[in-house]
């Protein structure tokens, strides 16, 4: 009970509060008219001028029942205790006006859009008037248990909407931070597979500088082609990183794209082969495909030694796609490089979309990376 009262009194205020709009001028409207005409009407009514103006006067607190909601509910509500205080010293009849239930509006305001704080306070001088008015009151046991009825039934409401509200805008913030992860996990993937690019066709420029000088120059400018692409999009993830809201950016390569990684002319060489009706990929898989493709030349281009090409292939079958990477390289033991998301992060993005992912030495020799993936995604 301690813990609950002490994470409520320091509860915050909730985000989203509607500004302030012609329905709320609308509603000040309405309960102006309604207290004026009773003002006027009700014959039973005792010192009708100074009750209908102070009804009157708790109606601008109806403005600010989202921006200050303790504010309004105080005016509110002490406005129905200073009846009730009248009507108990001068010993007269009903001072209310039915117009008077305009301060539930500022109960429900407290409720859904006050801070904890404002919250204990805002109900523990409603309660007191409540009190008050039970004493004052001539009315009936079951008209007192019925009035007390609706007060709890306009709090209620107002938490059940206020909490849904805060689960709604926390499943927002973990579906946004699941987006950034991802994200992250696209940008390490480009890079690293840039990076390698680069450190391959550096290698293979300062091997041929000295004996084909024009060699070198075509490699040259391939290695800053790849540095631009690898800045352009490491910015363009990054700045999504850094947004709070989510920003356009550059649309997730696919397997349109997949030619791109193909190379010739250097060591080694890649090979892209797409096959069957690959055009109406769900954009998960489409996306995936291209990441595995790119991750495994990555460490093909990293860790296959003595490699002099890398195939890829995309074939369509049936309801799945396959995708296959091999390698020509030496599959025996060598030095130990750190892995980062690796097969690890592979095998994850493909069983995340209801796939699989296999790697292992191929039966001629090299390394293979399969993965098959429904066209769907994952249901």
């Amino acid at each position: 009970m301690v813990t609950f009262r002490s994470s409520l009194w320091h509860e915050p205020r909730p985000v989203g509060a509607p500004p302030l709009g012609r329905p709320d001028w609308l509603l000040v409207g309405v309960f102006t008219a309604a207290a004026l005409v009773e003002g006027a009407v009700r014959p039973d009514l005792a010192w009708r001028p100074l009750v209908t103006v102070l009804a009157l006067a708790l109606m601008p607190a109806l403005l600010w029942r989202r921006s200050r909601p303790l504010m309004a509910a105080l005016v509110g509500w002490g406005v129905a205790g200073l009846l009730l205080v009248l009507q108990l010293t001068a010993h007269t009849g009903d001072l209310g006006l039915y117009a008077m239930m305009a301060v539930l509006i500022p109960l429900y305001s407290l409720v859904r859009w006050g801070s904890g704080r404002e919250i204990v306070l805002g109900t523990a001088f409603v309660t007191g008037v409540v009190a008050l008015g039970m004493c004052v009151s001539s009315a009936g046991r079951a008209d007192v248990f019925g009035g007390i009825v609706l007060l709890l039934l306009f709090v209620a409401l107002a938490a059940v909407f206020r909490y849904r509200a805060d689960l709604w805008h926390r499943q927002e913030r973990e579906i946004r931070d699941q987006e950034r992860v991802a994200l992250a996990r696209e940008l390490h993937d480009t890079v690293a597979h840039h990076v390698s690019a680069i450190a391959v066709q550096a290698q293979a420029g300062g091997m041929v500088a000295g004996l084909q000088p024009e060699k070198a120059v075509e490699i040259l400018a391939t290695i800053e082609s790849e540095a631009s692409r690898t800045l352009a999009e490491m910015r363009s993830m990054v700045r999504v990183l850094r947004e709070e809201e989510a920003v356009a950016y550059v649309p997730q390569p696919g397997v349109a794209d997949l030619p791109a990684l193909a190379r010739t002319g250097t060591t080694p060489t890649v090979e892209v082969s797409l096959d069957g009706s690959l055009a109406r990929l769900a954009r998960s898989v489409d996306a995936a495909l291209y990441r595995l493709a790119q991750e495994s030349l990555t460490n093909a281009a990293r860790h296959a030694r003595s490699a002099t090409r890398v195939a890829i292939d995309v074939r369509r079958e049936g309801d799945a796609v396959r995708l296959c990477v091999s390698d020509d390289g030496q599959t025996g033991p060598g030095p130990a490089s750190e892995p980062g998301f690796g097969l690890l992060g592979m095998a994850e993005r493909a069983q995340l979309l209801g796939g699989s992912l296999a790697a292992g030495p191929g039966p001629e020799g090299g390394w293979v990376v399969e993965a098959v993936l429904p066209v769907e995604g994952a249901e």
